[in-house]
C-alpha cells in the first residue's frame, strides 16, 4: 500500500488541508477532501513541457498531448472521451512550457473510472500508438497552429515576443505549439522514444480533490498505477537561467492585416515561486490588471489613445517570468504616442511606487483569483499538481493567498523600478497592411475554421 502523511491545516489556508503519498514506483499522490459537492477532480501532472524539447523536434510534447487522447491498450479511439462523458463528467489536458497535464471532473461514484482510465494509458499507450494515430492527431495539431496562431490576428505574438525574449538556444526560446517543419519531421519513434523517456510514474504527480474517501482512493490509486514500472532515464532540463534583466530594447516591427495598431511588449521578471515574483505581479495589476489600472485610465479613458490595455505576468519557474504588456490603438493614433505614455507610468510608478488604496485593491483582486482557483475541486487539484512538480511542495498551493498579502509596497516599487524599463523588455509593434484577398475570399472559410476549430477541441 501507499506510504503517506497526514497534513493538517496550515496557517494561511483558510482550513484547506492535503495529505501526501508515494507508491513504490515514485509516483507521488495528493489528496485533499472536500464534500461540499458530490464531485471529484482527477489531475495529473508530467514534468515535461516544451523547455524539455531538442531542437529539430520543437511541438512534440504538444503533438503528444494530443495522442494521449487516442487510445490505450483496453481503451480504443476516442474512448477516453466517451468513458468520462457518458459517466457525466467532463476533461481535457494542456501543455506549457514546464508541463503537460491531464485533468477529469467527475461524479464522485465515477472518481474509480477516471483513476482506471489515467493508469491505462500511462502503462500502456504504446500498445495503442500507430501510424494512424499519429498522422490523426499530426494534422489536427497542424490545424490547431493554422486557426489558432498563423491565421488569425495577433496570432504569433506571443511566438515572436518569447523568441526576443529568450535567446536562440534557450529551453524557453520557442513556445509549445511548435513550428511546422518540426510536426512534419516528427515520427512515430520519436513519439514512442518521448513517451518512454517521460511517461513514467516516478515523473509524475497524481491529484483526487473533492467528494472523496482517501483510503479507497488511495486503494484504488495503487490497485491501478502500483504496477507501472517507473523510469530513470529522463534527462535534466537545460539551464534556463538568464541575467536579471536584458540589457537592451529589443524590438521588432510586424506588418500584417490586423484591425488596429498594437504595441506588444515582454519585460524580464523574476522566477515564479519568489517573493519577488509575488511582487511583480501585484506591480502588474496595479499598472494593467482590468479597467481601474493606470494603464487603463491614462491610455482608454484619459487620453482615449487606446481602446485595450492590459498587463499581466506569466509565472515561470525554470526560467525567468514574463510581463506581458497588450496595447491596441485607438483610430489612428501612432504607436510612438502610446510608447511614450507608457514609459510616462512606469517610471512614475518606479519613483513614487503604489498607493495604500492600489496596494489594497491590487491585493484584494489576486486574493479573489486564487480563492476562485482553491475554491473548486479542479482548480484545487491542479494547483496542488503545480506546487508538487514545480517546488517540490503541494502544501504551498494552500498557502499562496497568505504569501501574497504579505507582499509590501517597498517589494513592489522595488521590483517595478529594477525590472520595469525601457532596456528590459522585447518590443513588438504592430503596423496594418490591406490584404488584397479580403474582399474576394468571401466568408465560407472561415465559418468551416471556426466548426472545425470547435470540433478538434472536442475530440483531440
Amino acid at each position: 500500500m501507499p506510504m503517506g502523511h497526514t497534513a493538517t491545516a496550515q496557517a494561511g489556508s483558510g482550513g484547506l488541508t492535503a495529505t501526501e503519498h508515494r507508491l513504490a514506483n515514485g509516483l507521488r499522490v495528493v489528496l485533499s477532501e472536500d464534500h461540499l459537492t458530490p464531485v471529484a477532480a482527477v489531475c495529473l501532472w508530467y514534468d515535461v513541457g516544451s523547455r524539455h524539447e531538442v531542437k529539430g523536434r520543437t511541438g512534440l510534447a504538444h503533438l503528444f498531448e494530443h495522442l494521449m487522447f487516442q487510445g490505450s491498450a483496453q481503451v480504443k479511439g476516442n474512448g477516453h472521451f466517451e468513458f468520462v462523458q457518458g459517466a457525466g463528467g467532463s476533461l481535457n489536458g494542456t501543455t506549457s512550457f514546464e508541463r503537460t497535464n491531464y485533468f477529469e471532473t467527475m461524479p464522485t461514484h465515477q472518481l474509480e473510472l477516471a483513476l482506471w482510465l489515467e493508469a491505462d494509458r500511462m502503462g500502456s499507450l504504446l500498445a495503442a500508438l500507430d501510424d494512424e494515430s499519429m498522422e490523426n492527431q499530426r494534422d489536427v495539431v497542424k490545424n490547431e497552429r493554422r486557426q489558432r496562431y498563423d491565421n488569425v490576428p495577433y496570432g504569433t505574438a506571443f511566438e515572436k515576443l518569447t523568441a526576443l525574449a529568450y535567446p536562440e538556444g534557450h529551453p524557453y526560446h520557442h513556445t509549445p505549439i511548435g513550428s511546422m517543419a518540426d510536426l512534419d519531421a516528427a515520427t512515430l519513434e520519436d513519439a514512442r522514444a518521448f513517451f518512454r523517456t517521460y511517461y513514467a510514474p516516478n515523473n509524475a504527480v497524481l491529484s483526487v480533490v473533492g467528494d472523496i474517501d482517501p483510503e479507497q482512493t488511495l486503494a484504488w490509486v495503487e490497485k491501478y498505477f502500483g504496477s507501472i514500472p517507473g523510469h530513470d532515464g529522463k534527462p535534466a532540463p537545460r539551464d534556463g537561467s538568464l541575467p536579471d534583466t536584458i540589457g537592451e530594447q529589443l524590438r521588432e516591427v510586424v506588418e500584417e492585416d490586423v484591425p488596429a495598431r498594437a504595441l506588444m511588449a515582454a519585460y524580464r521578471l523574476p522566477h515564479d515561486g519568489t517573493r519577488a515574483c509575488d511582487a511583480a505581479d501585484l506591480a502588474l495589476t496595479v499598472l494593467g490588471g482590468g479597467e481601474s489600472s493606470r494603464l487603463y485610465n491614462r491610455l482608454v479613458r484619459r487620453d482615449r489613445t487606446a481602446v485595450a490595455a492590459g498587463f499581466g505576468l506569466l509565472r515561470l519557474a525554470g526560467a525567468p517570468s514574463l510581463g506581458w504588456l497588450d496595447v491596441k490603438t485607438s483610430g489612428d493614433v501612432e504607436v510612438p504616442v502610446i510608447e511614450t505614455a507608457i514609459d510616462e507610468e512606469l517610471a512614475r510608478f518606479a519613483e513614487e511606487g503604489p498607493t495604500p488604496e492600489e496596494m489594497e485593491r491590487a491585493q484584494a483582486q489576486l486574493e479573489r483569483e486564487w480563492l476562485d482557483r482553491l475554491g473548486t475541486v479542479a482548480g484545487r487539484a491542479d494547483e496542488l499538481c503545480r506546487y508538487a512538480v514545480l517546488f517540490g511542495d503541494p502544501q504551498l498551493a494552500l498557502t499562496a493567498v497568505q504569501r501574497v498579502l504579505e507582499i509590501t509596497a517597498e517589494e513592489v516599487q522595488e521590483v517595478a523600478k529594477a525590472r520595469l524599463r525601457p532596456d528590459n523588455r522585447a518590443v513588438l509593434v504592430y503596423e496594418p497592411v490591406a490584404d488584397e484577398t479580403a474582399e474576394d475570399a468571401g466568408t465560407t472559410d472561415d465559418t468551416a475554421a471556426a466548426a472545425t476549430d470547435e470540433n478538434e477541441e472536442a475530440a483531440k
